[in-house]
């Protein structure tokens, strides 16, 4: 079959343009996230928005379930993605995400008094907050299968702390609506996360589905048509081919070839694949998030300063928290820079080490409760939050995302997202519990919580940079067949080429037989022919090109 020059397009772009598209429309998913995450904070507590919703007026509880509801919401959407996310694809998920996002938007701003407005809004934001999880589950998977090796951490990282400008924007929204009338004060920050929602929607009609997510449902020439015109390459190129083979090998590799949905009970397994410690690498990433302490310092910092350090002045404390938001926003474009050249395990131990003493900081200050060492726990805040922005902010989203191999990428990047809306409601919910009964001890339970971070992924986590996604299956193979913990393979192993990478997975016995007779056996319809080769070589035939 002869070689076409044909240039594949989508929205009429090609090779860096083409994924540019994806980044930014993957990007605006997590600012739309961002955005949706820090909306309700200078809302919740207004009395324009007690005049329509009476129940939340001087009741925390009810505040504080009418916020933490949108968290269900999520973890709703990232199961959905768990059950069926590898058949319905990366590109219809973020589309229905997007949509179901807007629906629920529209569902708030939308109740008025004397309709049980209070319940149809705890309806929307359940919602949008299904929503959110489907679009949270998916895109990191997306934008990882979509990028190019050398660029994927910087992708990712970018999409993670975007969800800090999102937060700014929805603060100073909230901020500058609050001097408005009653209705502009909380519906039109609601109503304006819509328009994230159909960037989204909209764009995704057109761009192209993961490559990966293709060849596992044996689409090869949609496939390749997707990988020439992110690449850049002609369609039909040695090159072309060579990343699909790569890729068909990995697919192999997982031991469910064939399968268009991955079981569940395939994230338990072990042997070469190592799904199951895979899955938990990446699960215990958004735990620690979470746990500790992010939500107790971005929910919470107005409160502190209008408490201790502002006593009575409620809008000095509400700019200091947009001055906090901004400082989060500045630190989150750090790891931009870094990503790459310092790697995950590093900026992993870095950001643990910062949050820790922090919070010391924020701990020690507030013992002996007078207002000039409130301002000693203020920068303690200060500290913590630039920390966090800079390292465990983005981190968990791309950890997960590359560290699962690809048949099991969906459910375990949707387990992982479960993880983080769990957890990310019961800290919510148990913050103001716990600085109303034990006020700086809260702050030294997350320290504590902090240091026990350090030697957890010093032993557990191997390093991830530079590698492609094919290339950290091998790490795990190696670590299971030589004995040796995965931290050290990952020290030991070279970074590998396309040709590499395949000799290695026959080394560890992750494959029987390369997939590399395919770039130029090709059978009906373009339909490589790796499947019939492993077949005869299994067998004990030659590996002589298959007839027609």
């Amino acid at each position: 079959m002869a070689a076409t020059t044909e240039a594949p397009t989508y929205l009429g772009l090609r090779g860096r343009p083409l994924s540019l598209a994806v980044s930014t429309v993957a990007t605006t998913g997590f600012l739309l996230f961002g955005y949706d995450q820090g909306v309700m904070s200078g809302i919740i507590g207004s009395n324009h928005f007690a005049n329509i919703f009476e129940e939340v007026r001087d009741d925390a509880t009810m505040q504080g379930l009418v916020t933490a509801i949108y968290e269900i919401g999520c973890l709703m959407g990232a199961m959905f993605i768990l059950g069926v996310g590898d058949l319905l694809g990366r590109r219809k998920a973020m589309i229905l995400g997007g949509l179901i996002m807007i629906i629920g938007a529209t569902i708030q701003v939308t109740a008025f008094p004397g309709h049980a407005p209070l319940a149809q809004f705890i309806i929307g934001r359940v919602v949008t907050g299904v929503g959110n999880g489907i679009n949270t589950s998916t895109i990191p998977t997306y934008q990882a299968e979509c990028s190019k090796t050398s660029n994927r951490g910087l992708l990712i990282c970018i999409e993670g702390g975007i969800i800090a400008f999102g937060t700014v924007i929805a603060y100073w929204i909230d901020y500058g609506c609050s001097f408005g009338s009653q209705d502009l004060s909380w519906r039109f920050p609601i109503a304006f996360q819509s328009i994230f929602g159909l960037v989204v929607c909209v764009s995704m009609i057109y761009l192209p589905e993961s490559p990966r997510w293709l060849l596992t449902h044996e689409r090869y020439e949609d496939a390749e048509r997707v990988i020439s015109a992110l690449r850049g390459y002609d369609l039909g190129s040695e090159e072309t081919q060579i990343e699909r083979d790569i890729i068909l090998d990995s697919i192999r590799a997982s031991g469910f070839s064939g399968q268009k949905s991955t079981p569940v009970k395939a994230l338990l397994t072990g042997g070469k694949t190592q799904h199951f410690r895979r899955m938990l690498l990446g699960a215990s990433s958004q735990l620690m998030q979470q746990v500790g302490g992010c939500n107790a310092v971005i929910y919470y910092f107005p409160i502190l300063f209008e408490k201790s350090i502002t006593p009575g002045d409620s809008n000095m404390a509400l700019l200091m928290g947009g001055v906090n938001m901004i400082v989060y926003a500045i630190f989150a474009t750090t790891s931009w820079f870094i990503i790459e050249r310092v790697g995950r395990r590093k900026l992993f131990l870095y950001g643990t080490i910062g949050q820790c003493l922090s919070m010391v900081i924020t701990f020690s200050c507030l013992i002996d409760g007078g207002q000039s060492s409130a301002k000693g726990a203020a920068v303690g805040l200060f500290t913590y939050i630039a920390s966090f922005g800079a390292t465990w902010l983005p981190l968990p989203w791309l950890y997960p995302a590359e560290i699962n191999p690809i048949k099991t990428r969906a459910k375990a990047n949707a387990t992982s997202t479960c993880t983080n809306w769990l957890f990310n409601f019961l800290i919510v919910m148990v913050t103001p519990v716990m600085i109303a009964n034990i006020g700086w001890g809260t702050y030294l339970f997350f320290a504590v919580v902090n240091a026990c971070f350090l030697p957890i992924i010093w032993f557990f986590y191997p390093e991830t940079a530079k590698r492609s996604l094919e290339e950290i299956d091998i790490i795990f193979a190696k670590g299971y067949v030589e004995k040796i913990s995965y931290v050290r393979a990952a020290e030991e192993l070279p970074l590998l080429t396309d040709e590499q990478v395949e000799q290695e997975a026959l080394k560890y016995g992750l494959i029987d037989t390369a997939a590399r007779g395919a770039v130029h056996a090709r059978g009906p319809a373009g339909v490589p022919h790796e499947k019939a080769l492993s077949e005869k070589s299994e067998e004990g035939g030659s590996r002589e090109e298959v007839e027609n």
